[in-house]
């Protein structure tokens, strides 16, 4: 520690005190080829190496392999390096021309790469940029670790492991998707999701205003990365507002941008890799036994009506073993639970081919992942396969397609409602354990068939139902096929100085969703609807985009002194997307299961609808990056948008952008800290955009009314036409920091920034009812996002046969509104409702905010519900009796018992109500990131352990709400086992009361702090390297490895899981509702290549 201080105090004294000198210069140039193919290599790192292996300058080699280096001195030494190739370090020896021959690794890149300078290539999207040039705040991840962890999508295995990327499950469901929000939320409109881009082209994933299938927004995103994980290369993450500019109207929320791997000039090299997993079952919350609820229901019953429950009429709870049917359906002790729960498999092939020559290279891969889920009735497949070819049809022209093809089915349980917010797991936690499973008849035999009575008790479907039923005979399946085949022509013009480069992407995407819900599910008569009920959505859409750059780097003489790029990018984006969804009813059997069938059409709940939607957008781009001395970097673009989805007055946004690199360590006075490697500091400014998510706003668009006149059909218009629409806007700062000292051996990535959205889109503002609407479309309001992110690497011991490394990375989001439009409805939910929280959009408040009432225990004794003034001394009426607290008086007036729940009554006037409701928390965690070490012995035996935590945040957990409330005929935990039961009783949870009281209102009882910190993920792997036994079998590699991951979580949560996302829309929260959770899994995988 006191090495380490005294060496930032020589830093900040030498940058303060010590001015620039002229340094003298040798001029190194020559050309790297790759040793094999005896092909040119673009994009080598080439940098100057003093006596104490401090980078002294370095520069990357031009498409055609060449390069051009001002050294300080002939006696230092050139380093040359490049991803999967063996670096070569050589004396320059006072020779101005060195011709340097690379060879392939024959170990795989297993670390875990996170670079803002140095390290991995990063992919910025438009210029061909190296790290230690980077002017803005990007991340990029090596992919290749990311394969030992079994996951269907690569956004799942980088939880906790990029800065200020936030990635939350949805559920531990195969194909449930993630939630990803960089750098917090900027919007209140649409998705807060970051934009995919897939080698270059946008790959859109965001699903249309009028695409009503029934998932919520981030089930979009379950399907977002179908990019196979083996095929990926690198990751890079945009964060700022100059790197997302480039991006205009798409890239408010943050950009994810995907590198694909590519063909070797190499011969060919086939490869394979498996995956095998095994799930655990996940935890349960406890439940009470069939016994037990026996027990509660009649004291649930007696608190009500001071009566005794009546069995004659309620036969599941008379036990008489003389009415046969009864007795042995409703005498049981079902673990409704362990009736839905599975052990979860998963297996995943990929098989893939690489090489190629002097004039093409190619990729080529085919993968197969099929995954069973832990809850009976899900599940996942997915066949994906993908064809990179690169071919130089001469010096200047060459070709580059790539088609990519993904299949995929994934199996959920069937819901009831729309949002998705219904589940099985959330069933299974409140059915009368006391109920069988498998049915019995009146003569006491067990029947092969699940237990699902048309009624009892608890009620009918949709309000009840068994739950292993509905997962096992209802289905609800969601199918997507998707090609992307991508053209890619390059030319250059002007030999090393101007090229034009040209692609365009054909985006075909299917969609479809077929669920059924059988007579065996429900148990209901056939002549209701919830009966054979058979669904199918369809959306097709079509988009073709393009994208023609213009790049010149002109020859300035000393690339050292003067290095420029110039870049001219016009962008085009055209969509069409047609839908329909229809759903029939009481098909003659339970095998017609398409909706083409007869059935019944007739209901509200039954539909036959379809829609159309037509979109297009034009971007032009011009952005420029100007170094100097090496040392000086500065870059400046702008980015114009045409988006259709406007009217004509504001159909055009313009977002500009700015951001600055000073690379003090090419500095003369850094000489004095040899300890240093890199430092430098940035500073960025930019603009980016949003449009609305529905199509035709500038049009009064007109509807079919669904009543009659003289039996003639009117029309009515659906929307104002909002001409003045424009873009929203956000416009965003950053200042960073990239440290590398001791030999690269310690890396500090640092940076600030802060968002501000102006122009809002708002969708939902409340205008007079004689508008003839009820609300309207506006531009208004301010939203600030800010923060800091903190990476760090370091290596505390590398020798030859030993090397210990350490990743830690915490990110830092404050999200507040600033302003909000006068007519908006601020407001949602109720405080005069049992479980339901009020919500405001409030300003200086984050969103995602909640309010409610405080918890204060129970009333033990009736003394003990006496109103109490501010001084704490009981309040008397004018008759000289006490006055007792009551609910919402005098509107509902509920006089407080003992054994009710009791709330603090915040301005002491004897009454709970909305007044007495205050601020809770919020759902926005206020530190996310995660760390962890990696062993490597001997280049072959490797052992990575990695942590992830979010902290800070707030959680509604919605399944302890509804297994302690007490209130009707539903199972309940173990937790109410310690319930009031008589005066005097000294206890943190109320009496049981049938269809009464308020003792489940919204307040922080159920409000628990969902911090957590988890044991992501542990792998063991074992390389064989070439010379070993793999040689005489005719492998070039061979890997094996094991991983864990969720082995254990920190938390005080009393849910399930306390990893619950927030939900979209404007009054989203953290919401627990007894979703799958993410289960402890153990892979076991090879790879391979022949």
């Amino acid at each position: 520690m006191r090495q380490l201080t005294y060496s930032f105090s020589l830093l900040l004294f030498w940058i303060c005190c010590v001015g620039q000198t002229a340094v003298a210069q040798h001029i190194v140039r020559g050309k790297v080829i790759d040793a094999t193919s005896k092909q040119p290599l673009a994009g080598v790192t080439v940098s100057e190496l003093s006596a104490d292996n401090r980078t002294v300058a370095a520069t990357t080699t031009d498409i055609e392999g060449n390069y051009a280096l001002a050294v300080t001195t002939a006696l230092n030494r050139l380093n040359f390096s490049f991803i999967s190739y063996n670096a070569q370090v050589v004396r320059i020896n006072s020779r101005n021309q060195i011709n340097m021959e690379l060879r392939t690794s024959d170990s795989q890149i297993e670390e875990v790469v996170i670079t803002g300078v140095g390290g991995a290539q990063p992919n910025t999207g438009l210029l061909n940029i190296s790290a230690r040039d980077l002017t803005t705040a990007t991340a990029t991840i090596n992919a290749s670790v990311l394969q030992d962890m079994q996951s269907s999508s690569i956004d799942e295995a980088l939880q906790g492991r990029l800065p200020g990327v936030d990635i939350a499950a949805n559920s531990g469901d195969p194909g449930s998707g993630m939630s990803i929000r960089i750098r917090g939320t900027s919007s209140l409109s649409g998705s807060a999701e970051p934009l995919i881009v897939v080698d270059g082209m946008p790959y859109e994933t965001e699903i249309p205003g009028d695409f009503n299938f029934g998932a919520a927004d981030e089930d979009a995103y379950a399907q977002l990365l179908n990019v196979a994980p083996a095929d990926i290369e690198t990751i890079s993450v945009l964060k700022d507002a100059a790197a997302t500019a480039m991006w205009g109207a798409r890239g408010s929320n943050g950009v994810l941008l995907i590198t694909t791997k590519r063909g070797t000039m190499s011969k060919p090299r086939i490869g394979y890799s498996f995956r095998g997993a095994l799930s655990a079952v996940p935890s349960a919350i406890p439940l009470l036994s069939g016994d037990q609820y026996s027990s509660l229901i009649p004291e649930m019953y007696m608190n009500r009506t001071g009566l005794p429950l009546n069995t004659l009429a309620s036969k599941e709870f008379q036990y008489d073993p003389g009415d046969v049917y009864y007795y042995n359906n409703y005498s049981q002790n079902t673990d409704w639970i362990n009736a839905i729960n599975q052990t979860g498999l998963s297996n995943d092939h990929t098989f893939s081919i690489q090489g190629g020559g002097e004039k093409a290279r190619y990729y080529s891969s085919v993968s197969y992942l099929g995954q069973r889920g832990v809850t009976v009735g899900t599940g996942l497949n997915r066949i994906a396969a993908r064809l990179n070819l690169d071919y130089d049809i001469s010096e200047r022209i060459k070709f580059r397609t790539d088609i990519a093809y993904t299949h995929t089915v994934t199996d959920r349980n069937y819901v009831n409602s729309k949002d998705n917010q219904d589940n099985i797991r959330g069933a299974a936690y409140i059915k009368m354990p006391n109920m069988s499973l498998w049915e019995y008849d009146p003569y006491g035999n067990l029947m092969p068939v699940y237990f699902s009575p048309d009624r009892n008790i608890q009620g009918a479907y949709p309000g009840t139902y068994n739950p292993a039923a509905m997962a096992e005979y209802a289905y609800n399946k969601h199918m997507g096929e998707r090609i992307t085949p991508t053209f890619n022509l390059r030319y250059e013009l002007i030999k090393g100085i101007l090229f034009s480069d040209f692609s365009v992407m054909f985006d075909m995407n299917n969609t479809r969703v077929n669920n059924f819900l059988p007579q065996l599910a429900t148990g209901r008569p056939y002549t209701e609807t919830v009966v054979n009920r058979a669904g199918e959505s369809d959306r097709d859409d079509f988009r073709i985009q393009t994208k023609s750059n213009l790049i010149y780097t002109p020859n300035l003489g000393d690339k050292m002194k003067h290095d420029l790029q110039m870049l001219f990018s016009w962008q085009t984006d055209d969509f069409r997307g047609l839908s329909y969804e229809s759903m029939i009813s009481n098909t003659a059997s339970t095998l017609l299961t398409d909706p083409s069938n007869p059935g019944r059409t007739q209901n509200n709940e039954l539909v036959l609808r379809g829609g159309e939607g037509q979109s297009r957008s034009i971007g032009g781009v011009f952005s420029t990056q100007y170094k100097f001395l090496d040392r000086y970097i500065v870059n400046v673009g702008i980015r114009g948008d045409g988006n259709s989805k406007f009217g004509a007055n504001y159909r055009y946004g313009y977002f500009p952008s700015i951001s600055t690199r000073w690379r003090v360590s090419g500095e003369r006075f850094m000489e004095h800290l040899p300890f240093i490697d890199e430092l430098s500091f940035r500073a960025s400014y930019g603009h980016s955009g949003k449009a609305p998510r529905y199509d035709y706003l500038f049009y009064s668009n007109i509807v079919s009314y669904d009543q009659t006149y003289l039996d003639e059909a009117g029309t009515v218009p659906a929307n104002m036409a909002y001409r003045n629409l424009k873009f929203e806007r956000v416009k965003g700062a950053n200042v960073g920091l990239n440290l590398e000292m001791w030999k690269r051996r310690f890396r500090l990535d640092m940076e600030f920034y802060r968002n501000r959205t102006t122009d809002m889109l708002f969708d939902d503002l409340g205008v007079p009812n004689t508008s003839g609407f009820e609300s309207i479309w506006l531009n208004y309001g301010v939203m600030d996002n800010q923060g800091w992110e903190l990476n760090l690497h370091a290596t505390p011991y590398r020798s030859k046969n030993l090397m210990v490394d350490f990743a830690f990375n915490i990110a830092r989001n404050l999200n507040v509104v600033r302003e909000v439009p006068e007519f908006f409805v601020n407001e949602s939910g109720t405080g005069t409702v049992n479980g339901d929280y009020k919500r405001f959009l409030r300003i200086n408040n984050p969103i995602g905010s909640f309010y409610g009432y405080r918890y204060e225990g129970v009333y033990s004794t009736l003394e003990e519900t006496i109103a109490k003034d501010g001084n704490g001394q009981a309040i008397y009426g004018p008759d000289g009796e006490p006055v007792y607290m009551r609910f919402n008086y005098p509107y509902t007036d509920y006089v407080f018992q003992p054994g009710d729940a009791k709330y603090a009554d915040i301005n002491n006037d004897g009454s709970i109500d909305e007044r007495d409701i205050v601020y809770l928390g919020n759902s926005n965690p206020k530190f996310t990131g995660g760390f962890g070490p990696s062993i490597t012995i001997k280049n072959s035996l490797r052992i990575n352990l990695f942590f992830n935590f979010r902290l800070g945040y707030e959680a509604i957990n919605d399944a302890l709400m509804h297994t302690t409330k007490m209130t009707n005929y539903d199972n309940q935990s173990t937790a109410v086992l310690r319930r009031w039961r008589k005066e005097g009783d000294v206890t943190d949870m109320p009496r049981a009361l049938m269809g009464m009281g308020y003792n489940w209102l919204g307040s922080d009882r159920y409000v628990q702090d969902a911090s957590f910190l988890r044991f992501r993920s542990a792998t063991v792997s074992y390389t064989f390297n070439r010379g070993s036994m793999i040689d005489r079998i005719g492998m070039s590699n061979l890997r094996l490895y094991v991983t864990g991951e969720n082995f254990y979580t920190w938390t005080r949560y009393l849910g399930q899981d306390p990893e619950v996302n927030m939900q979209s829309g404007i009054f989203g929260l953290a919401r627990d509702n007894s979703r799958t959770p993410p289960t402890m899994r153990f892979t076991f995988g090879l790879s391979t290549s022949f």
